[in-house]
Parts: C-alpha cells; structure tokens; sequence
C-alpha cells in the first residue's frame, strides 16, 4: 500500500479503499456502516486538556468536564491556565490528579519546555517521545493527540478499550486482545494504522449508538 501523508477526508477515504482492499474483515465495518468519520481535532493545548480528562472515562464524561472547566476557569489557554489554582480547577469538577496535569501541561507550555506548534512538523517517534515526558501525557494520550489533532495516518493508540472490543468482534476472536496482540494484528494494516482505528471505533459506535469524539 502506498505511504500516505497527513489526513485529510479525502486521504482517509484513500485510506480505507487500501485497507478495505488488505483486509476483508475492515471491509466488511466499511460494507455496514460506511466510511468512518475523520474525527479530526484542533491542534493545541484545549485539545491536549480534553484528551487528559478523557483519560479513564467516557468520551461523554469527559467533554463534560472540559464543558465545566470552561465554564468555571474561562478560556482554555495555557497562559490563562498557569495563572489558576489547581482548587480553582477542581472547582470544575476535575479530579486532583487531572488537575495537578493540566496545570503543569500550561507551565511546561508557558516556560517554553513544550512547544505543541512544532510537534506538527517533527516526525512520529519523536512527537511521542517529547509529549509523553510531560507527565500526565501517557501513551495513550500522546497517541490521540497524534492521530486526531496532528492527523497522522500511521499512528495506533495502545490500550484503548473501544478498540480492543472492536478488533474481538471484527475479527471474530475468542476473547478479546491484549494490547500486545493488538499492536501485532495492527502492524498488518501499516501504513494506515489510524485509519484501521477509525473502521473500528466506527464499528464500535455503530453498534452502541454512541457518538465519539
């Protein structure tokens, strides 16, 4: 399959013509349900907070936090952030921890450490790398951002429940997957991993009735 670039709607669409072509079981999600949303989020520090709160949570109960929290602190914006308290957030509704993560993303952002404008022109590895040595920013995290703010095509988010239950169903499995064998079965879908998650966090919603993202 040809290596694609940034996700645009249309470069999404390439890429579930290429996987819907390598995997019949991607195929079929397609068949059923159509192509898959782009998802696509603004890159940033507001996007950056809401995948934090997401973390753990529904994608519902966090958008909802993230609502509170601008209600309650105003603006999501790192230099507007690094001037609160962490009870100020909490105030929202927001955990301590979570908390505690937000403000040391805004500081980290605000003094320099972590410049999110040029993660968009750094490679994969490396745009991980810097984000997940930010604390608070797991994997996980550091994963979503990439693939739904950044729109890279050949990112997989590692322990990310939705698709694990998906990938059991879609591939017809026995239990569902660890993240290891996940990550494996992903690799046959390269270079289009993010599009792979797409298909089948569209699966998952479709069958549930539920939004995402």
């Amino acid at each position: 399959m040809p290596r694609p670039t940034r996700l645009t709607r249309t470069r999404l669409l390439d890429g579930v013509e290429a996987l819907s072509g390598a995997d019949p079981d991607l195929a079929t999600v397609v068949a059923r349900f159509g192509p898959p949303p782009l998802w696509a989020r603004r890159p940033g520090f507001a996007t950056l907070v809401q995948i934090v709160l997401e973390q753990q949570v529904s994608l519902a109960s966090g958008r909802a936090t993230f609502a509170r929290l601008r209600t309650a602190c105003g603006e999501v914006t790192p230099e507007r952030f690094a001037s609160l308290t962490e009870p100020k957030i909490r105030s929202a509704g927001v955990t301590r921890q979570k908390a505690s993560y937000c403000l040391g993303i805004a500081r980290h952002i605000v003094d320099g450490t972590l410049d999110l404008s040029r993660l968009g022109r750094t490679g994969d590895l490396e745009a991980r790398q810097r984000l997940v040595e930010i604390r608070g920013v797991g994997p996980w995290t550091a994963d979503i951002y990439l693939l739904m703010a950044l729109g890279r095509p050949d990112i997989w988010p590692d322990g990310d429940l939705a698709l694990a239950t998906a990938a059991q169903q879609v591939k017809r499995l026995r239990r569902r997957p660890d993240t290891d064998r996940l990550r494996r079965l992903a690799t046959r879908w390269a270079p289009w991993r993010a599009v792979a998650a797409r298909i089948l966090w569209h699966h998952y919603l479709s069958t549930r009735g539920n939004r995402h993202a």
